[in-house]
């Protein structure tokens, strides 16, 4: 069967949402919106040289699809990204393959010379890269709860002296506090490529106005007046609420002020409708994994970076 491979069509929807289908069946323990395709593609900065691709048979319809850009935000230059996901009934066309070399092509002619790319630790999977000179770090877990029949721990009746929270929504003036929380944390995040994150009018478009940003549930400890953790809440606007950056400034660690913002922020969820809740946790970042183990969130399925270099076009 012949895949084709092109660029999504921006401004449309249709062809959004057959990307999230894709994504959907690919990976179902991320948060999927047309919008959210839609808004990731025009949002991106031009310095990412960012691209969805999208792969279909020769009748239209698409089967895979992938994320491919360069990490612009690293201090070290060359280094890029390309997710791949590929509808598991129509695995074995050539989807990926054929998505995987348009794409490192791409990267390499945009002066990349490392890609990487997280994939699911199942053993076809794995080969699929390796095969492909793709060789493995560190991992990375998805978890779920079900957040309708879930015993959540009660919400605090007493907030501890100084401590106070609010909803993200209550910064829409000035949310610059809340972008230095994040810049800070995010830093401290375990991670193969490092990130300069000191653009607040980057992150304003790209995280603030994030159509999948929940304002409401996205939760803020405040010490003494000051920032001291947060918990962003992502949703669909249906049923499935997502824990973006979860952290705690270093001044206020160890405290359980993370925990609070998710307990929080979870109650607030369930009480909107939401039904599931999912979120993702580096396999070494061992505190956050034991609070979302606590709150009742069970590991589903888990990926592994690997990463190439790339050879100079």
């Amino acid at each position: 069967m012949t895949v084709l491979i092109r660029d999504l069509r921006p401004g449309d929807p249709a062809d959004a949402e057959s990307v999230v289908r894709v994504r959907r069946r690919a990976l179902p323990f991320l948060l999927h919106t047309a919008e959210g395709v839609a808004f990731e593609l025009a949002s991106a900065p031009p310095a990412q040289r960012y691209r969805i691709l999208v792969a279909e048979t020769a009748d239209g319809l698409v089967i895979g699809a992938a994320q491919v850009g360069i990490a612009h935000d690293s201090p070290e230059p060359g280094q890029s990204k390309v997710n791949l996901y590929v509808d598991p009934a129509h695995r074995g066309l050539g989807a990926g393959t054929r998505l995987l070399r348009t794409a490192e092509e791409y990267l390499a002619a945009e002066g990349a010379l490392e890609t990487y790319a997280w994939v699911l630790d199942e053993p076809v999977h794995r080969a699929f890269a390796e095969r492909r000179g793709y060789r493995p770090s560190r991992s990375s877990h998805f978890l779920s709860l079900d957040l309708a029949a879930a015993t959540l721990p009660p919400l605090p009746q007493v907030l501890p002296a100084g401590v106070e929270v609010r909803p993200a929504s209550a910064f829409a003036a000035d949310p610059r506090p809340l972008f230095l929380a994040d810049a800070e944390t995010t830093s401290d995040e375990p991670s193969d490529v490092g990130v300069e994150f000191d653009d607040y009018e980057e992150w304003l478009g790209h995280t603030w106005n994030n159509p999948a940003l929940d304002k409401e549930l996205t939760t803020v400890v405040l010490v003494d007046g000051a920032v001291a953790a947060f918990t962003a809440a992502n949703t669909d606007g249906t049923t499935r609420y997502s824990s973006g950056m979860t952290g705690t400034l270093r001044a206020f660690r160890g405290r359980g002020l993370a925990t609070l913002a998710k307990i929080i922020s979870l109650h607030r969820a369930r009480a909107a409708g939401y039904t599931e809740a999912i979120t993702g946790n580096d396999a070494d970042n061992t505190p956050m994994l034991a609070v979302n183990r606590r709150l009742g969130y069970e590991i589903r399925v888990t990926e592994t970076r690997y990463a190439k270099k790339l050879e100079a076009v």
